[in-house]
């Protein structure tokens, strides 16, 4: 029998993970917005399931680009 395997290994999927609070305050505080004006992902999203997110939390994403190199972007679960 096959281990099952997790869709965050897939190559396509970013690298992703939840960030602290003190993390969020952060983040919130260094781009002067409110969590409610960050960009949104889905409960139901495979990867916040993956991760175990709930509603509230802020992921963390990294994308590589051959331009822009390693670039982080987040999102509010809702």
């Amino acid at each position: 029998m096959a281990a099952k395997r997790s869709i965050m290994d897939h190559v396509l999927v970013p690298k992703a993970r939840i960030l602290s609070d003190d993390e969020v305050s952060a983040l919130l505080e260094k781009y002067h917005v409110q969590k409610e004006n960050l960009p949104k992902i889905l409960e139901g999203d495979p990867v916040v399931k993956e991760l175990g997110a709930k509603k509230g939390d802020v992921i963390e994403f990294e994308r590589n680009s051959p331009i822009a190199g390693k670039t982080l972007y987040y999102r509010v679960v809702v």
